[in-house]
């Protein structure tokens, strides 16, 4: 088991001490039983799956993103792109990508992950954000204070677990659709882990973009 940090705390993943060559980004979240009442459970239909999805960005030195996947009238598309979301699983490099989509958080473990080689990741590159949604989460009346036990994780290529951040517990994120959940800075040692834990009551993930180009 990793460090675990609390909000606001960092922890730097020396290249001396892991295996930076592959590291997994894991994503694990349970869903908290709804309460319905007697006349709920007779009457009530099926409660909406809940479908988490992890999105990273690729930043320069300046925090933005350069690259959107624009057209050829230079409206951004986000294909081929410096964001890694469910319709743009790879980045053109090769070098990070998502391996898929769980919309049910059923399972021990990791319920999404990212993959990125940092140790290859180009020198332009010097921080990747991680953000969480719920996907229309608006629509289906969903928060992630009807969340549990989720967390952010880093595991080194090794297979060791370096560092996790949980979220459970925290009653702030009521009526909370999306997460910056966190961070990696890259250093001259390594790359710096930043549990941050901000919250939007928007369940798309381009309103976080904007602060990022």
């Amino acid at each position: 088991m990793g460090i675990t940090l609390a909000k606001g705390q960092g922890l730097t993943l020396e290249k001396a001490e892991n295996n930076l060559s592959l590291v997994t980004i894991g994503l694990g979240w349970d869903i908290a039983e709804q309460k319905k009442g007697f006349l709920g459970g007779l009457f009530g239909g099926q409660t909406a799956e809940y479908d988490l999805d992890v999105i990273a960005f690729l930043c320069d030195a300046n925090g933005k993103v350069q690259n959107l996947g624009r057209d050829a009238s230079g409206h951004p598309t986000l294909n081929n792109s410096d964001v890694i979301f469910f319709n743009n699983l790879k980045h053109p490099s090769g070098h990070i990508w998502l391996t898929g989509d769980n919309r049910t958080g059923a399972g021990d473990g990791d319920d999404e992950q990212i993959i990125v080689k940092l140790n290859s990741l180009s020198p332009t590159y010097h921080k990747i954000v991680f953000i969480v949604q719920i996907y229309e989460g608006n629509k289906n009346k969903q928060h992630f204070g009807q969340v549990q036990n989720a967390f952010i994780r880093a595991v080194d290529a090794s297979g060791k677990e370096m560092v996790r951040f949980n979220l459970s517990g925290q009653g702030q994120y009521e009526q909370q659709r999306s997460l910056l959940f966190a961070e990696l800075v890259r250093e001259n040692s390594g790359w710096k882990f930043n549990a941050i834990g901000s919250s939007s009551d928007s369940d798309n993930f381009v309103e976080w973009l904007k602060q990022y180009v």
